[in-house]
């Protein structure tokens, strides 16, 4: 059964509209995320843009859809992958020093059957595979960072 709530966070010392100019440029998400390969929008981000993403792990690819359910310049941007019914997000909080980032993946009502099937079969269990999407969450954070401060 997956975790309600994964969350990984960071304190970034640049402000937020550079933190957002990198997080809401979707095209640019296999940049940070060790996982994602592609993503895709289809039109302008607003709630609602579809998106299609490929993901990696190891020799394994797999296309996943989504749809952008929350898009609030500089402060957040969240989007639902229709594959599993998780919702991943960015927010955006304004610091002394800069911003802080926080990437969430919320699963608060379940996961789709299916995809926790896969994961215990194909992936090495749940428990174990949150663990490795939680890594992955703070190595994208450290690359926002490092691209951020640049």
């Amino acid at each position: 059964m997956a975790e309600p709530l994964l969350q990984a966070e960071i304190d970034i010392t640049a402000p937020p509209a550079k933190v957002w100019a990198l997080v809401s440029d979707l095209s640019q998400m296999p940049r940070w995320s060790p996982q994602c390969r592609m993503m895709r929008a289809f039109g302008p981000l607003r709630p609602g843009t579809r998106t299609v993403n490929l993901n990696r792990r190891g020799f394994m690819f797999w296309p996943t859809t989504s749809r952008i359910t929350e898009f609030d310049p500089e402060r957040k941007l969240a989007f639902r992958v229709n594959e599993n019914n998780t919702v991943w997000s960015y927010e955006l909080e304004p610091t002394a020093a800069g911003t802080r980032l926080i990437e969430s993946r919320h699963a608060e009502n379940g996961v789709k059957a299916v995809s926790n099937a896969l994961v215990n079969s194909l992936m090495g269990g749940v428990p174990s595979f949150e663990q490795e999407l939680l890594a992955g969450m703070n190595d994208s954070l450290s690359r926002i960072k490092a691209a951020a401060e640049a």
